[in-house]
This record gives C-alpha cells, structure tokens and sequence, in this order.
C-alpha cells in the first residue's frame, strides 16, 4: 500500500506497470495484498489515457507452483510434490484461504479423485474472494517492450538462460537463478533484461545488460520499485 501511494502520483499516460511476481509467499496477509494489488489496478485505469494493457502481471515462482496445486492430480508423486511446495512459501497462502493442506496430504494418498475433489475445494475458496480467480488467469511468463524500441527491454520474475530463445525458456523465468548470472552481453534483441527475485537474496543490483530488483521483501528487506526511461536509465529507486 505504501508502495502504490509514492507511486500512484507519478503515473502518467503511455507509463507501463509491470509486476515481476509472487504475490503470495511467505507473509501472512496473501489476500488483502491481492486485494491491494486489484484496488490499485482500478486506481491506474480510471486516470484519463492509462489502457488495461499498460499494466502487466508477471508470474512467480509462488504463483507458478499455485497452478501445479491446482494440477496435483496429474503429478507422478503428488504427495512429495505438495510437501515440497508447502515447505517453499505456499502453506500461508493455502491457509489464508481457509484450506487445511494437512487434507491435501491425505488426497494425495487417496489419489486421482481425491486431488480432484480438494482441487475442485481450492477454487471454491478462491472464488469467495472477487476477482482473485481472473487475476490468476491474467498472469504472464514474461514481459518486454518493442524490439523496435529505442532500448528494448525484457521483465522476468527469477532467471533466463542465455543460450536459449525466449519462446524456449520454460521453467528458466521461475528456477534459473544461475543462468541469469551468465548474461554477462545484452540478450538479443534486448538492451536489458529486469528480474525481481534473487533466490540467493544478494540484493539490488544493477548494470548495464541486467537488473535486480529485489530487496528481501518477506524476509525482512523492502519492497522495490525502478522506474526506467525509453533509454534504460532509471528516474527513480523506491524501496518500502
């Protein structure tokens, strides 16, 4: 909320908004950020000239294993799977929805029609709360502006491998932390290429073909904000 306050007074027509990921997490508040996050989206919209399309959503890697929770069913070890995820940030989100993962557990072991019964449970909850199920749907894998662009940029939420075209990333925009650390040249036909998780929590970093924006918010750092230029200088720094 702090954020958008600083933030909101600067928005002008032709401004983009790009989130770079986990939503939900760690913290205890998944929903009112939610909320918070769709308040603001109005706030944006209702300025004469902003277009839904100046605002993109990326997904994280909270959000990523929120879609594989809701797909558990068709996981080869369910029951590990959900361990995991439950031990990597997404228990409160699950529980902030009033979802016991303790009986997801349980579905695991009953198999195929019990996942789908505690899936079909996990969507009911969402849909309690407007607009959370469609936000869901609007997230994207990465975000850029042209490559006709004065200075093209890319926005991912974690990593990029490098070697390999942006059609063919995969899981590298949630898991390829190390990768992103051997763009050492812009990655063609990007000028730059923004993230906004560092999995090993090295703080903000910035330089000329790459950016870091993640200040350990949920564990104790701030939250971060950059706004670039069409050149890909930045006109402010914003940490809460």
């Amino acid at each position: 909320m702090t954020l958008h306050d600083l933030l909101y007074p600067m928005i002008r027509p032709g401004d983009r908004v790009v989130y770079l990921g986990n939503y939900t997490g760690y913290g205890n508040d998944p929903i009112d950020t939610i909320d918070e996050i769709l308040t603001f989206r109005r706030m944006v919209l209702s300025l004469p000239g902003m277009m839904a399309g100046d605002i993109a959503y990326l997904r994280g890697s909270q959000e990523e294993m929120w879609q594989k929770l809701l797909q558990l069913q068709f996981a080869p070890r369910p029951g590990e799977t959900l361990s995991w995820m439950l031990d990597n940030g997404l228990r409160p989100t699950i529980e902030a929805y009033g979802i016991d993962p303790q009986k997801g557990l349980y579905a695991a072991q009953e198999g195929v029609m019990g996942l789908t019964k505690w899936g079909a449970h996990i969507r009911e909850s969402v849909r309690r709360h407007p607009g959370h199920d469609v936000f869901s749907t609007h997230l994207r894998r990465a975000a850029y502006t042209s490559d006709e662009a004065e200075y093209p940029m890319l926005f991912v939420h974690t990593g990029l491998d490098p070697s390999r075209s942006l059609h063919d990333q995969g899981d590298n925009f949630w898991w390829g932390s190390l990768q992103f650390k051997n763009i050492l040249n812009p990655y063609d036909p990007f000028q730059k290429v923004v993230r906004g998780f560092d999995p090993e929590s090295q703080g903000i970093h910035l330089n000329c073909v790459t950016a870091t924006l993640d200040g350990g918010c949920g564990f104790g750092g701030t939250l971060v904000c950059a706004g670039f230029t069409p050149t890909g200088d930045i006109f402010e720094l914003i940490e809460t």
